[in-house]
């Protein structure tokens, strides 16, 4: 989903700042949370392999330009529901900025952009789970129903935020709005795909039993709320 360059104009994208900054704001509140409850340690392990595993992402698996933005593989939900919110949001932002760094230094002026792109949804999909799974179930007895829901949910978001920026950058024009249309059709089979790859994720924990109580992930993939 990456803000293609020259998309928001230099006179506009101060605003990717104040949203960008908000975001990064709100996933330190989260890790400091996570740090009050499992300490340090365990935050900065399950970020670590956030960030390996969503620079992977976008180095690796394949990603295609459609519209005004490309399309990506992202997984979220899944980074959400085997490490939890704050480390899915500090990976996120991290593996970005580490690709920015070391591949694409051409997307790191969309940086804020992209970042509230990929955390807002995120914050969304973390309040959606209170919603659609019950305080006793833990993540690795999801269902097909609520992998999709939050996938969903995520992938919405996202469309949602590349398409205020486009409106933003570009304007009310057709030609704008029919390559948001085409980007956010795209995005459909992600939405399709993300949730088979979550419960194939889940399924594996759940056969590895073992991993239970494990510091670099997070406690709900086996324990109750």
């Amino acid at each position: 989903m990456h803000i293609e360059p020259g998309l928001v104009s230099p006179d506009k994208i101060w605003l990717s700042y104040v949203t960008g900054a908000a975001a990064g704001a709100y996933a330190l509140k989260l890790a400091a949370d996570s740090i009050r409850a499992r300490g340090a340690v365990s935050l900065i392990g399950r970020s670590a392999a956030a960030t390996a595993l969503v620079f992977s992402f976008f180095e690796v698996l394949p990603h295609v330009p459609v519209g005004v933005s490309e399309v990506h593989l992202i997984l979220g939900s899944t980074l959400f529901l085997i490490f939890g919110a704050a480390p899915a949001a500090l990976g996120l932002a991290l593996g970005l900025l580490l690709q920015g760094l070391t591949f694409a230094p051409f997307d790191l002026p969309q940086y804020g952009m992209n970042v509230t792109t990929l955390l807002v949804p995120l914050f969304g999909l973390s309040m959606l789970a209170g919603r659609v799974i019950a305080p006793g179930t833990p993540y690795v007895e999801l269902r097909y129903r609520q992998a999709l829901a939050l996938s969903t949910a995520y992938q919405a978001g996202i469309v949602a935020w590349v398409a205020f920026w486009a409106f933003y950058g570009q304007g009310f024009t057709a030609e704008n709005t029919a390559a948001i249309s085409t980007f956010g059709g795209a995005y459909l089979l992600v939405i399709v795909v993300e949730p088979l790859v979550d419960l194939a994720v889940l399924a594996s924990a759940k056969a590895l039993k073992g991993l239970r109580g494990n510091p670099l992930l997070e406690r709900r993939l086996f324990e109750t709320a």
